[in-house]
């Protein structure tokens, strides 16, 4: 059961620093933690090639690790199933700021319910003059095995069987979705049939800030639907911007039926392709 709210403030943090249970993630680079960090923060990078957290397989990026890899990075991090979780990173770009939420997707998937992420990251922490450090942080392991939570995830054949029932949204830049643009890990123009679209960089300010949760709700509503139970699949091209809405629409706003194809537009332009859709809105 969840009982911190999903999206923490830097105030909130500096008040529980320090709660026995309170496990941060830093998922900056090594070189920039080293610099400085949130104190008693655990530092795992986060990188779409290879990380703790993503692996490459089958040519596609931003893949799960194994669940076994999942857990191993859990326990090392001193954190079990009553820990508090708070996933920090930088937040200069939305890749950024996706990061942060796709790491905090992949606890939940493993079994945790108490994560959240810290909105505005490291950047308004010290903005904010809040006190860092040099210490490198040494948690103390634990042996962690959750249950997984693999309705989160659907795959290519599961897309394909939900057209025309699910309501699918495409998460990426409108200019890729309308098929203007391509990303070189989606080379092929355009969009899953029936594909709304709901570009998730708008959801945060320039200063990598939520928008206002009541502005959320309106353009999540107006784009989904208020049913909170009708089945929805949300993609992107690797998976980031996927998970950014999977976690506001399951954790902040309460919808209960939605899904990632964490495939993505990377995978759904492989061979077997796909059905596509280019050059329309839905």
């Amino acid at each position: 059961m969840r009982y911190i709210p999903p999206i923490v403030t830097t105030d909130w943090l500096e008040k529980n620093l320090d709660s026995s249970n309170l496990v941060i993630i830093d998922i900056r680079p090594k070189n920039e933690y080293i610099e400085g960090h949130i104190p008693r923060s655990v530092n795992i990078p986060f990188d779409p090639l290879k990380s703790a957290w993503t692996t490459v397989r089958d040519d596609l990026l931003l893949e799960l690790p194994t669940p076994e890899e999942l857990f191993q990075t859990i326990g090392l991090a001193g954190i079990t199933q009553e820990s508090t979780v708070v996933v920090v990173n930088k937040v200069d770009t939305s890749f950024n700021r996706a990061d942060i939420v796709r790491v905090a997707v992949e606890l939940i998937y493993a079994g945790l319910d108490n994560v959240a992420v810290l909105d505005g990251g490291y950047n308004k922490w010290v903005k904010e003059g809040r006190l860092v450090t040099k210490e490198v942080y040494q948690p103390t392991p634990k042996l962690y095995r959750g249950t997984l939570r693999e309705q989160i995830f659907v795959n290519k054949q599961q897309v394909l069987e939900k057209l025309g029932q699910a309501v699918i949204i495409d998460t990426r830049d409108p200019d890729v979705y309308f098929g203007i643009s391509i990303e070189p890990w989606g080379p092929i123009p355009g969009h899953i049939p029936t594909a709304k679209n709901l570009p998730v960089p708008w959801l945060w300010t320039p200063e990598g800030l939520f928008r206002p949760l009541d502005v959320i709700k309106q353009v999540v509503e107006n784009i989904a639907g208020t049913t909170k139970d009708k089945e929805i699949i949300i993609y992107c091209g690797v998976g980031g911007y996927s998970a950014v809405l999977w976690y506001l629409m399951t954790q902040v706003l309460e919808y209960t039926n939605v899904k990632i194809y964490d495939g993505g537009w990377q995978k759904w332009v492989k061979d077997p392709r796909g059905p596509i859709s280019v050059y329309r809105w839905e």
